[in-house]
């Protein structure tokens, strides 16, 4: 997700390392890659334009420029002005207090509108919400069903009834009223595209059912098509805010950054998967971080605590007793490769910082780790616990076992040991502090190809990065050789 923009931004500000200080000059060079990796991702032309002029004119002249690294400053201006471009957000949706309260859901077909419905309906049971699903959706073979089938996973109810999408959805909420039920979800209508007829059936349910908010259903993957139905809708409708579905694919982020510029309506909620539980709210900062490869480390807390719901704290503590004491084994590594496939490993990756660079252009993620899981999984429980048992003919037997070169076997069990001497490193600290590790370690190329010196040498306990002299070295040399006396 995002890549090519993540790409784009990091080139942009490598440009800027280095510099005493920020000038027009180079504050104009470094910008137009920025231009040009938001124009890339699909981006809004006005909305570019109208971005860039505004953080141009916060980087130029400032006093502070002289002490601070220029790329750091910029990179900070940005974020900034990438937030004010996505918010603010307000998630609450307001709920009638002597009637139920209803929710009008449209969109063109394939957004994944029906699905959403289901979404929404199980995250507003989760804050005991008593949810009605109906099907006014009588355009789309099969959309009915489609609803029936999603009610009956969430466990909601659906009201149907063969007449016009009107009288559906006025009589689905007096059954509501009757059975005590206090939000309704209208699954209303779409199109291949924008016309005449469909607006006029929205707003005619608008004027008889008065729907307390009016949420739309884009797919991210359509870029400024999404962002134009967005502003076609609200100019109908007056919508209350947008719904991103497919956010988890190959989506560049275009939609993202145009929609409350060009449609004048707030992203309020995101869908991050296939699954009815992935739907999330949106928060641009968190975005923002995402889209300049900073991560989600927040997003990533959240999910990471949704799993570990379901693991007993007894498995829990002795997980963080192992990290603390530095002796995690490839066999807990191996079992946390189930708790990511739990959480979505194209997502988790996404979050963390730097972690996108560990994989080559273009190859799948998942491919990737389950590369690193096959070599697990071929090595034997004994060689599990204890790495160093693993010689030459052993590494040949897991390469042979997993489908990769011996090499790589060996290139894994190193970074495998540097990893165990960095989560020990960070268990000792505090949250603060390994966000600003991890951040640190994603911002010199830690996980990129080629990082892992600068890894050992975080690694390594009580290592600052500063270079010993030779009068240091020759002092260091003088302890080992009485140690070993």
């Amino acid at each position: 997700m995002f890549e090519g923009i993540q790409r784009g931004l990091t080139d942009a500000f490598k440009k800027l390392r280095g510099r005493g200080k920020l000038t027009a000059d180079n504050v104009r060079e470094g910008l137009g890659e920025v231009r040009r990796a938001l124009l890339e991702a699909d981006v809004n032309f006005n909305v570019v334009n109208e971005f860039i002029e505004k953080v141009e004119a916060r980087s130029v002249g400032q006093e502070v420029l002289s002490r601070v690294d220029p790329s750091e400053q910029i990179i900070k201006i940005v974020f900034d002005e990438l937030v004010a471009l996505m918010g603010p957000v307000d998630h609450r949706i307001p709920f009638a207090k002597d009637r139920p309260t209803v929710i009008m859901m449209c969109g063109l077909q394939g957004a994944g509108k029906t699905t959403t419905c289901g979404k929404l309906a199980l995250k507003l049971k989760a804050q005991n919400r008593k949810v009605l699903l109906v099907a006014a959706d009588l355009q789309r073979p099969a959309a009915v069903e489609q609803l029936k089938v999603i009610g009956g996973q969430t466990e909601t109810p659906v009201y149907t009834e063969a007449t016009n999408p009107v009288d559906v959805c006025r009589n689905a909420v007096n059954y509501a009223k009757m059975q005590n039920l206090d939000t309704v979800i209208l699954d209303t209508a779409g199109r291949l595209h924008i016309d005449e007829e469909l607006i006029e059936e929205l707003k005619q349910i608008d004027k008889y059912v008065k729907p307390d908010s009016v949420f739309l259903v884009c797919d991210a993957m359509t870029g400024q098509d999404a962002v134009n139905s967005s502003k076609a809708f609200h100019d109908a409708l007056e919508l209350n805010g947008v719904i991103l579905t497919k956010l988890d694919g190959d989506a560049r982020g275009g939609a993202a950054l145009s929609i409350r510029q060009v449609a004048g309506v707030p992203i309020k909620f995101i869908g991050m998967g296939e699954k009815l539980q992935a739907l999330e709210d949106f928060h641009p900062e968190r975005m923002a971080s995402r889209l300049m490869g900073q991560g989600d480390l927040m997003g990533l807390v959240e999910k990471v605590s949704r799993v570990q719901q379901e693991i007993s704290e007894e498995e829990i503590k002795k997980q963080q007793e192992k990290l603390a004491k530095g002796s995690l084994t490839l066999e807990d590594f191996r079992n946390q490769f189930v708790q990511l496939q739990k959480m979505g490993m194209k997502d988790m990756i996404g979050m963390m910082p730097g972690m996108s660079d560990m994989i080559p252009k273009g190859e799948d993620p998942e491919v990737a780790l389950k590369r690193v899981q096959g070599m697990i999984d071929s090595m034997t429980m004994e060689e599990r616990r204890n790495p160093d048992l693993i010689d030459i003919p052993r590494r040949r037997r897991i390469a042979a076992g997993s489908g990769v070169q011996p090499h790589e076997v060996n290139q894994f069990l190193k970074q495998f040991e540097v990893v165990q001497n960095v989560f020990k490193q960070m268990s000792q600290m505090s949250i603060w502090q390994r966000m600003k590790m991890m951040t640190g370690l994603g911002n010199m190329g830690a996980f990129m190809p080629g990082g892992e010196n600068l890894l050992k040498q975080i690694g390594k306990k009580g290592d600052t990065g500063h270079r010993k002299t030779a009068k240091e070295r020759a002092e260091e040399r003088k302890k080992k050789k009485k140690k070993g006396r």
